[in-house]
């Protein structure tokens, strides 16, 4: 029989990762430019929405679906499921037939257990997983603020969860060549390497594509509504909770020790953020305690539920100058115009949180044979995460490369809106409609 204490828990965190996703719309939004503001709230809103029915009709299967790649006595017999599930899972409808049995069973009078998948239904399950493809395919456009044309937009994000997100879900989730005790057996409780990493380093790869923003590196771009910024992030500290927690996939002390330690390791990153900003500025600023605290739920994604709270709280102290050099510095170095900082934040965060989980899990929780080097003194656990992050890596930078140049290749003139669209503001120019049309102030 389903236990209905799970299955609330597991639908309660359902509804708080959808949140993520408009949640991530008013922090972008308030990050953006006020001309710009509806378009890239509505860019993270119609990336939930086709997510959404991408992830039902074949996002499923490809991350869940399928044979596995090693056999019980962990001998390679499928090369293609190191990457990809099967087709067997296409439009969800299989998920039906535990409601079918179930309802006969009870007509029988019989015992439920069979027809549970886990202890909660996998219509749930489904449900579960999609929230985080869609808040993770919208991280990606905080990349593209400012100047990507809406059309080349809605292809993208209409193909990268089938290309990029599914399959790393896959490797990592669903037996595949980085999670696989078999393969690279590197851990990742909720999805810093899935999540995280994917979605900042594919917006890093998909800027460089698109180009800078007119007047980048000269104009000041900045957050043209403070207020939006702060309650975006609370939101999402709020939707973090579903996130991590609800990845233990039952209300247990597993559960409870994710949700601890993902608020004291936000909370640990926004105490640090304001520190460097202190000595670096002068000031402490709402923006950057905002910034502070997503890069601290970043960083602990993936140990959430490996860790203790004091190496929760030492994560969100680690991270925070690591992803303020990245945004602060690096960016303007380098010159690459990551708009809202999804690389400078998910991806650099979620590859220190990949590779603290090495360092600070405790054997007993973890997933594997190995727990952390600071535990057991063994570099095992280590080097398969720094492997893992590797393999992320080349796999995201190659295929959302690749998407990226044919998404180029077929909009007739290119991806990126005239300059004369990008000085009028997208707002206007791409859906005739203003946030502030009574507003007569300056940019």
């Amino acid at each position: 029989m389903f236990d209905t204490g799970t299955t609330a828990f597991m639908i309660l965190a359902t509804a708080l990762v959808v949140l993520m996703s408009p949640a991530l719309a008013l922090f972008y939004g308030g990050l953006s430019r006020r001309k710009n503001v509806v378009n890239t709230m509505l860019m993270s809103i119609i990336a939930m929405a086709i997510v959404g029915v991408i992830w039902v009709l074949i996002g499923d299967s490809i991350a869940y679906g399928g044979a596995d790649a090693f056999d019980e006595n962990g001998n390679l017999v499928n090369i293609g499921a190191l990457f990809f599930g099967g087709f067997d899972r296409l439009f969800s409808t299989w998920s039906l037939g535990e409601i079918f049995d179930a309802n006969a069973l009870v007509s029988d009078d019989s015992t439920l257990a069979s027809c549970a998948y886990g202890s909660y239904p996998s219509t749930v399950s489904i449900a579960f997983q999609a929230s985080f493809a869609m808040v993770t395919t919208a991280i990606v456009t905080g990349s593209l603020a400012g100047r990507i044309k809406f059309g080349p937009l809605v292809f993208l994000v209409t193909l990268w969860p089938i290309l990029v997100y599914a399959p790393m879900a896959h490797m990592v989730w669903g037996s595949g060549l980085i999670g696989s005790e078999y393969g690279i057996g590197a851990i990742d409780f909720a999805g810093g390497t899935v999540v995280h990493i994917a979605s900042g380093v594919s917006g890093l790869v998909l800027c460089l594509i698109l180009g800078v923003r007119r007047g980048y590196g000269l104009l000041s771009y900045r957050p043209h509504n403070v207020p939006f910024v702060m309650l975006g992030a609370g939101l999402l500290l709020l939707g973090w909770f579903g996130f991590n927690g609800g990845s233990a996939f039952i209300a247990d002390g597993n559960a409870g020790l994710a949700i601890l330690n993902t608020l004291v390791a936000s909370c640990a990153a926004v105490v640090c953020w304001a520190i460097i900003e202190r000595i670096k500025t002068g000031k402490v600023t709402l923006v950057g305690a905002s910034t502070g605290m997503l890069a601290g739920l970043v960083v602990i994604t993936p140990a959430c539920g490996f860790v203790a709270p004091w190496s929760a709280v030492l994560m969100g102290f680690i991270v925070s100058p690591v992803c303020y050099f990245a945004i602060a510095f690096l960016k303007h170095k380098l010159n690459y115009d990551d708009a809202l900082d999804p690389f400078g934040c998910h991806g650099v965060g979620g590859i220190v949180g990949a590779i603290l989980t090495g360092i600070f899990c405790i054997p007993e929780l973890s997933w594997t044979d190995f727990g952390g080097l600071l535990y057991t003194g063994d570099p095992s656990l280590l080097i398969s995460q720094i492997l893992g992050v590797l393999t992320t890596l080349a796999y995201v930078i190659i295929v959302t490369g690749a998407l990226g140049l044919i998404t180029k290749a077929l909009f007739k003139g290119g991806i990126r809106v005239s300059t004369e669209v990008e000085n009028e503001g997208l707002d206007t120019a791409l859906h005739g409609e203003s946030a502030y049309p009574a507003f007569g102030g300056l940019d």
